[in-house]
């Protein structure tokens, strides 16, 4: 006869298979992100949770990429992280087993198949503030973290005392732990002007790139995160390996590449319990995702749908939630989920995020941004201005 020990040990091992089984079948609830993305239990209450255990059960293709724009810069909470939640941040980091990468690298293994460490994590900042110069630059370094830093050409261009000079650049380029990325020149709204003027101020960017640092970067982040099909067919005309927008979500290998996400990071949104969701999060993947343009001028509020890839994620645990405490009816086709919120965004920016838990107690996310514009009498025609943004002489 089998001693206590060995029946509690078979006892106990029955209980995880039947928590399993519920688990992956969805009979045993699970939280989900609200629509600003904190974590929400079945009573309605918000909750925090401590560092998720790293995931082992196989190769991991996927990268967190978080974007920063300004450091202790308290008068622009929007757009500024405090010094002490930065510090915060990388504290959290070194010491929960996150591996921070060039965001190079991590477009390198997408494009040739290769893993990632677990638990990868990407460090951008956005327009060349002085800040990430001059108290974002000594962290990172103390940490020993790879950045990198999307520049816009007119802001050194013109002498702004709140950005960096090109000298600045300079001397962040010629650092092994920084990678310079393309930020158009102008910093318009792209999706408002048409393919002449995008392209026009794409090419006088490069222009600068290449008489200041003799190179233009090859990664792209949009501005305000912004584009659409005609913004993405102008893109496709130049040599970058990747674009950046400023939608919620996890980048790995199967998503469009000039689309990749980022989780934005600011004083309300760089809280920690926040924070610790969002670098512990996995992709949620998916395909066929209507609309494919992200421009909004009709049709709101729009009608998403996408088709679930993974067989693992089960369609009735996803929950998906618009921006601005809208809410929506969540239909489910098979594979098919189709989000139709209950009223029309305003004009702006707007997101439908998407999430579903993971095993080991983080979450799966896929995020849609989208560009909310009015028609006008001319059904919103984006306008074309090719010197839009031209500085005054150097």
């Amino acid at each position: 006869m089998p001693g206590r020990l060995t029946l509690f040990t078979i006892a106990a091992m029955g209980l995880l298979l039947m928590a399993a089984i519920a688990w992956q079948t969805g009979l045993l609830s699970a939280p989900a992100y609200t629509a600003e993305g904190s974590t929400q239990t079945s009573n309605g209450t918000t909750s925090t949770r401590q560092a998720a255990p790293a995931d082992t059960s196989g190769p991991q293709h996927h990268a967190v990429i978080l974007m920063y724009h300004r450091f202790g810069e308290d008068r622009y909470p929007a757009t500024s992280i405090r010094v002490e939640q930065f510090e915060e941040h990388l504290a959290y980091l070194q010491e929960n087993n996150f591996t921070v990468l060039p965001l190079a690298e991590v477009i390198a293994h997408f494009e040739n198949g290769g893993a990632l460490p677990e638990r990868s994590v990407v460090i951008t900042v956005d327009d060349a503030y002085r800040s990430a110069l001059e108290v974002a630059r000594p962290m990172l370094a103390a940490a020993d973290m790879p950045w990198t830093l999307f520049v816009t050409t007119d802001q050194p261009d013109r002498r702004l005392g709140d950005f960096m000079t090109w000298d600045d650049i300079r001397e962040l380029d010629a650092d092994p732990m920084v990678t310079i990325g393309h930020h158009s020149g102008a910093h318009h709204h792209m999706p408002d002007h048409d393919a002449a003027t995008n392209r026009h101020d794409i090419k006088r960017a490069n222009d600068r790139f290449e008489a200041e640092l003799g190179y233009v970067p090859e990664l792209f982040a949009f501005p305000f995160g912004e584009y659409s099909d005609a913004v993405l067919a102008v893109i496709r005309e130049f040599d970058f390996r990747a674009g950046f927008g400023q939608h919620s979500g996890v980048a790995h290998p199967n998503e469009a590449r000039l689309e990749l996400p980022r989780f934005a990071m600011n004083e309300n949104w760089g809280r920690m319990d926040r924070f610790m969701e969002r670098v512990d999060t996995k992709p949620l993947p998916v395909t066929d995702i209507r609309p494919s343009d992200s421009l909004l001028v009709a049709n709101n509020p729009p009608q998403l749908s996408f088709v679930l890839t993974d067989p693992a994620v089960q369609a009735s645990q996803v929950g998906c939630f618009p921006s601005g405490g809208i809410e929506a009816d969540v239909e489910r086709d098979g594979r098919r989920m189709i989000i139709v919120p209950k009223g029309p965004f305003q004009p702006g920016r707007a997101r439908i995020n998407c999430t579903a838990p993971y095993g080991d107690g983080s979450f799966r996310w896929f995020g849609r941004q989208f560009v909310v514009r009015e028609p006008g009498p001319d059904g919103h025609m984006p306008h074309s201005d090719p010197g839009a943004g031209t500085p005054a002489t150097p």
